[in-house]
């Protein structure tokens, strides 16, 4: 620590932090644009101008950078002298001479970091009518609109993404007063990171194209707190609306998750919720096979008939569904008649996952602390697909060796450029075992392509290389033992190794050889980290309400001791092979179907319930770590559409059995009273009741306008906004709003003086970059046992013949996002993929349509050469773009 003096103030600092870093940790109003918090400093600006003194006789002092200058104890600085204003209003003047006039129809404008700093600065009139510098803008694809004429050569989105998210497509081109940003040619960015641009950019050049599609300001957006629903991550967003069409995804600031940043998937998947053929009124299949809506009365009559002549109910619950609506439909079907609604291989993948992270529970790290990792061992995740956040998390650890060396020459870490010029290629050792090739190879030591049971039988040998008491796997090749010592070495040798997993290939042994490594692991350093990743964003949540998968339920069906179906946001086409899920809806006298989204399930029902999406619903989510944590409603939707719990209250009370609970928190306490593992989940976010100062929370900036004029042709007298009954937030601007507002409740970033998201956050954290005032948002729900546990046996299913595993991507592999226009544009070509080799035996060349049975459904899709793949191995594209519901990996006969 360190003492230093800010305008006559003293304050006790972290002396590894800049003077820029804690003024604003302190509260200062200290103008910046270069300087992010997790791209650090390079001092190119120059607007952050600040007096510094050497000693207490000084009186004249020296204009210093306050992000190029250490907290050195006894430092004394001056943020209100004249000269460093004079200076930083001067700065700004320059920044500003090429840039247009335009705020008033810049999509930027009332968030925009440039208008703050411009009044910070003190600059309130342009003295410059020259001519003015102008550029081409770029077509950059679907997510993003490209400004350059109000670029302001800040350099923050190459450090952004050539620095930090390691892409590759975006360049500073031109030099002096006339430097272009942008890609060489037109075309959609590479990088999965790309949507940050939108948020790093302190001015208008990168914007959020899917939000220009139906533009308002900020200030007009009624928001919520939400969580990602794209992957198990559990990224916090801050969904944004106006009069019930969803407008945007933020990015909500989480110290141990998410930081500054979201996938693009996270950031432009959303735009489901707008679609027109979502199911928005009760439907019910006439004699002539048509679904034709049904008024609320006669639909709850006809519902009474369903649940009185049915001769057995079963349930289909959802991982991407919250824990509330899966409760609620359990307690509609019984216990003993729900599922989890994952397939075969996923649901014993997750049972797997879940149990690892039980027994390491304390070892689970956090995305913040995948940062700080310094040797990483991957078990057959391709991340960058299936978990992408978790991928530029360890974009970040594999800086740790330039860390480390800036550390020994006495650089502080904020220096930028130094500490990366001093680290050069030396990064911490990344290895990394999949079936295939993965985006990120680039950072990976020799990375291995190996079939899922040679990836788990590497885990489990490196589990017995570390601790000889962990099950021994015989019969290892010379170079696979090799590689074994090689990875036991590094990983015992590192200060805080890594070891990651995941359910994507469906195979339990891969996450039990991980949980094994990480035993064995822990019992020579205790700083050992453990991270699973699984399928959805309530993955975990349901392996932990349920075990049996979706063959209890569609066993019921077939059988006939069930002949009524209720499926909660889901599609049994995504989790069965497609005869089965046929037979069953065809068997069925009855298929309910409660869900946001118009899929194939939802067209072969007999009865529809529309259900509220994320942005019409609260809800808890288990992520991959076991926290739960809450989101809101954005908006209410029209009636009759509901959340799903309410949906599934409704159809309880027909049948006979009617809830107790009748709102959230009832309905929390019902579920932690049946089951107690999720005991904690009501500590997630504040209850119904809490109040600050006898206020709610507001989901709209206090600047919102035009509440009159928004529903003027219905009622020219202002609405009465709506009062919710299950939080307590508020659907209006009014109520309290400030640093001591609990964390899980805070809807938007800002605070005076500060618009724009990533700049105001600063106001809510503990300090800048750590975590929020009051606590990161939500409850870890799973503590480890006690003792140190039992090695699992290394069992595993090795297959000799032709192999189907699954290839998944960012765009389009997840079935809510691919329903995003945005997202649809990116969405890649279903191709099988094999190796030289493989196709040769199979007597095919790249662009041949190769015709593959699997568990008897057949596919046909073009073929593609991929190198990396193991022989006899075939990649199957699975998703929306590719193949639903099959249980992959499997034994295939091409």
């Amino acid at each position: 620590m360190a003492t230093i003096t800010i305008d006559g103030r003293q304050f006790d600092v972290d002396d590894t932090e800049n003077l820029l870093a804690a003024a604003l940790s302190k509260g200062f109003d200290l103008p910046y644009f270069c300087w992010h918090p997790e791209l650090h400093s390079v001092g190119a600006c120059r607007q952050c101008a600040v007096k510094s003194y050497r000693n207490d006789e000084d009186e004249q002092g020296m204009i210093v950078m306050a992000c190029m200058t250490p907290c050195a104890d006894g430092g004394r600085f001056e943020i209100a002298d004249e000269q460093a204003a004079e200076m930083r209003r001067q700065v700004i003047e320059w920044l500003m001479i090429n840039h247009p006039h335009d705020c008033p129809v810049c999509e930027e404008g009332g968030e925009c970091h440039l208008q703050d700093m411009t009044l910070m600065a003190g600059h309130t009139e342009r003295r410059y009518r020259g001519a003015k510098r102008t550029h081409k803008n770029q077509d950059l694809g679907p997510f993003i609109n490209h400004e350059m004429n109000r670029c302001i050569a800040c350099y923050r989105c190459v450090r952004y993404y050539r620095d930090y998210a390691d892409g590759d497509d975006l360049r500073a081109l031109g030099s002096h007063n006339n430097v272009y940003f942008g890609r060489d040619s037109d075309g959609a960015f590479d990088n999965e990171f790309s949507g940050n641009l939108v948020e790093v950019c302190p001015t208008g050049v990168f914007t959020d194209k899917t939000l220009g599609a139906h533009y308002n300001r900020k200030w007009d957006m009624q928001n919520a707190p939400g969580i990602c629903s794209h992957c198990s991550l559990g990224c916090n967003t801050s969904p944004g609306s106006r009069q019930g069409l969803l407008k945007r995804i933020q990015n909500r600031y989480h110290g141990e998750i998410n930081h500054y940043f979201l996938c693009d998937r996270g950031r432009f998947g959303a735009g489901f919720v707008n679609r027109d053929d979502r199911p928005r009124q009760p439907l019910v299949r006439n004699a002539s096979g048509v679904l034709e809506p049904r008024e609320m009365e006669v639909m709850r009559d006809t519902m009474e008939d369903v649940f009185a002549n049915a001769r057995g109910v079963v349930g289909v619950g959802s991982p991407r569904a919250s824990l509330e609506d899966n409760f609620a439909l359990r307690h509609l079907v019984g216990a003993a008649n729900f599922c989890n609604g994952m397939n075969s291989a996923d649901s014993a993948a997750s049972l797997a996952a879940r149990d690892a992270i039980a027994a390491h529970a304390e070892r689970v790290a956090t995305l913040r602390e995948v940062e700080s990792c310094d040797a990483v061992l991957i078990l057959g995740e391709d991340v960058t697909q299936t978990a992408p956040r978790l991928a530029l998390s360890l974009r970040q650890a594999r800086r740790n060796k330039h860390l480390e060396h800036a550390a020994a020459n006495k650089i502080p870490k904020w220096h930028a450029r130094a500490v990366r010029d001093i680290g050069q290629d030396n990064n911490s050792p990344i290895f990394s075992a999949t079936t295939a090739a993965t985006r990120l190879d680039d950072i990976v030591l020799t990375p291995q392509r190996m079939r899922p049971a040679a990836i788990a039988e590497l885990g489990f040998a490196v589990a017995h290389a570390l601790d000889n008491n962990a099950p021994e796997v015989k019969q290892l090749a010379p170079d696979t033992r090799a590689l074994v010592d090689a990875i036991a070495a590094t990983l015992k040798g590192a200060k805080k190794p890594l070891i990651i997993a995941g359910t994507s290939l469906g195979d339990p042994a891969i996450v039990k050889a991980a949980a094994n490594a990480t035993r064995a692991l822990a019992a020579v350093n205790q700083a050992t980290r453990l991270f699973v990743t699984l399928a959805e964003a309530n993955s975990l949540g349901m392996a932990m309400m349920e075990e049996r998968g979706i063959d209890h339920a569609l066993t019921a069906i077939e059988d006939g001791s069930a002949d009524t179906l209720v499926v909660m946001q889901n599609c049994l086409y995504e989790r069965a092979p497609e005869a089965r899920a046929e037979a069953a809806i065809k068997k069925a006298k009855n298929v309910i179907v409660l869900d946001h989204s118009m899929t194939r399930t939802v067209g072969e029902a007999t009865h529809v319930l529309p259900a509220g999406s994320f942005a019409e619903a609260d809800g808890t989510l288990v992520n991959n770590e076991a926290r739960a944590q809450r989101f809101f409603q954005v908006f209410i939707p029209d009636a009759p559409m509901q959340e799903g719990w309410r949906w599934a209250a409704d159809l309880a009370e027909v049948a006979g059995h009617k809830p107790d609970w009748l709102g959230m928190d009832d309905l929390i306490k019902a579920i932690v009273a049946e089951c107690p593992q999720f005991a904690g989940i009501e500590h997630a976010a504040p209850s119904q009741s809490f109040r600050k100062f006898g206020m709610r929370f507001p989901r709209s900036p206090h600047r919102f306008s035009g509440r009159t004029a928004l529903y003027a042709n219905v009622d020219v007298r202002e609405r009465r906004p709506e009062v919710d009954q299950d939080s307590p937030l508020a659907y209006s601007m009014e109520g309290y709003y400030g640093e001591a507002q609990p964390p899980s409740t805070i809807a938007y970033a800002w605070s005076p003086g500060w618009d724009s998201n990533q700049a105001a956050i600063t106001r809510f954290q503990d300090e800048v970059g750590g975590h929020l005032k009051g606590g990161d948002p939500g409850v870890r729900l799973l503590a480890a046992p006690d003792g140190n546990g039992e090695f699992s046996p290394a069992d595993i299913a090795v297959v000799d013949g032709w192999q189907a595993v699954p290839m998944y991507h960012i765009f389009g592999s997840e079935s809510q996002s691919a329903r995003a226009p945005a997202i649809a544009e990116r969405m890649p070509k279903a191709e099988y993929r094999v190796n030289a080799t493989s196709a040769k035996a199979l007597g095919l060349a790249a662009g041949d349509s190769l015709e593959l049975t699997m568990n008897g459904e057949t596919h046909a899709y073009p073929l593609a050469v991929d190198p990396s793949l193991p022989d006899r191995t075939i990649g199957v594209p699975v998703g929306m773009h590719g193949v639903c519901g099959l249980p992959l990996p499997m034994e295939v006969t091409p």
